[in-house]
């Protein structure tokens, strides 16, 4: 039997043919379980946890589940060539647990303290056996007595610092000794003297020739200071006076006749100390040197070398800007009682001046003497007193005086004078 009717033909997927490419960008779905038994629920964290078995006392024996206690192998033991027995080791005869125990907590009395444990060395890490113990200090010190007897340098001989015994024997100046034994010039007792070095007031003290050499270029400067300028370093916008220390500003005297034939040179500018000071305001005699042994000898602690000053002074009770200020014939007012003040009596710096030699010269200036040179002294000596100081001009050092030096000169210290 025929019939028209075309047969049909059966599609499993009809939209495979027309499936589109995937997208590599689209987000990912999760598979598809299949259905099965139901899965266990997991416990969440705020689920009641089960009972926690209480834990042993301090001491008691953790036992394992077989009942017997067991401990790990100390360190070490299960290691080639260890001589230490593997296992757990002896602990005597002392239980750690049980009624035998020493009692602990609330049944141990106050007076009861337990057995301290005795130090194994095992016990201890490797090298630490030869470590000192911490914790251990050392014997204290014995105190000892305070000697007032002892000098600086800590001894009983009465030895004193190098330098200082030098300077005292009048050899050079402290810095000049440091210098002389830094270069190797100073022996004590035959041997190369040390820095810092003590000696015995017996020390047999020896300079070398090289260090007398030396000493015999240095130079000492005679200045006629003029006002205006400062003894030292500069300050206040004023010159030292050591600036004038040169070939131009040298007395032609001195220059035509020079000390022991020594002809000015640069190098005595250098290391030029002011022996004593002069204020800005004040002129006159000046010392000005390289060697220390003169310095020493004016400036120095137990110096009493004489200076003289010519002082023109006002009377002036009230001030020397108040009333009844008297610039003539000051020597006619001034009361008798306050000149012997001057001369003695008087202190300055909570401390009492030496006695001083205080004359007329005139009406109106005085002649000062003194054995000591604090700062400002004589002026202030006058204001105690009711005295207004004008002028001032130091005339003498010791055996040295001024003369006829010009105002800005200078001139060396000859060969024949001293202080």
């Amino acid at each position: 039997m025929t019939t028209d009717k075309k047969p049909s033909t059966l599609k499993l997927n009809p939209g495979a043919a027309k499936k589109s490419k995937a997208d590599p960008f689209a987000p990912r779905r999760a598979p598809v379980r299949p259905p099965g038994p139901a899965r266990a629920k997991s416990v969440s964290a705020s689920a009641p946890k089960p009972p926690r078995e209480p834990s042993p006392g301090y001491g008691a024996q953790r036992s394992s589940p077989q009942g017997e206690r067991t401990e790990r192998p100390r360190y070490g033991s299960d290691r080639p060539g260890s001589d230490r027995p593997a296992g757990p080791r002896s602990t005597g005869d002392r239980p750690r647990s049980g009624p035998a125990a020493a009692p602990r907590g609330d049944e141990r009395g106050w007076s009861e303290r337990p057995v301290p444990r005795r130090a194994d060395p095992r016990d201890a890490p490797h090298g630490a056996g030869d470590r000192p113990q911490r914790g251990l200090s050392a014997a204290p010190r014995p105190v000892q007595p305070h000697r007032p007897d002892l000098a600086r340098v800590g001894n009983v001989r009465g030895e004193v610092r190098l330098n200082k015994r030098m300077a005292d024997l009048g050899l050079c100046s402290r810095r000049e000794a440091d210098e002389w034994i830094a270069r190797g010039w100073v022996l004590v007792n035959g041997e190369p003297a040390v820095m810092g070095m003590p000696v015995a007031p017996d020390a047999n003290v020896e300079v070398l020739p090289q260090a007398r050499h030396q000493q015999a270029g240095q130079v000492t400067i005679l200045l006629h200071k003029p006002m205006g300028y400062v003894s030292g370093q500069p300050e206040d916008g004023h010159e030292a006076a050591a600036t004038l220390i040169g070939a131009p500003s040298q007395w032609r005297g001195d220059a035509r006749h020079p000390a022991d034939g020594r002809r000015f040179a640069p190098e005595h500018t250098r290391g030029l100390a002011p022996c004593g000071r002069l204020d800005i305001d004040s002129v006159g005699l000046l010392v000005l040197t390289q060697d220390g042994r003169i310095a020493r000898q004016l400036i120095g602690e137990n110096s009493g070398i004489e200076k003289e000053y010519l002082v023109r002074v006002h009377y002036a009770p009230n001030g020397p800007h108040g009333a009844g200020v008297v610039t003539q014939d000051v020597q006619a007012v001034f009361p008798a009682d306050k000149l012997a003040l001057l001369r003695h009596g008087l202190s300055l710096d909570e401390q009492p001046l030496k006695p001083a030699q205080v004359d007329w010269m005139n009406p109106e200036q005085l002649r000062f003497i003194l054995k000591e040179g604090k700062k400002r002294q004589i002026r202030r000596m006058c204001e105690q007193v009711g005295l207004h100081v004008v002028g001032l001009k130091r005339i003498r050092i010791g055996n040295v005086v001024l003369g006829n030096l010009p105002v800005g000169q200078w001139r060396y210290l000859g060969a024949g004078e001293g202080f």
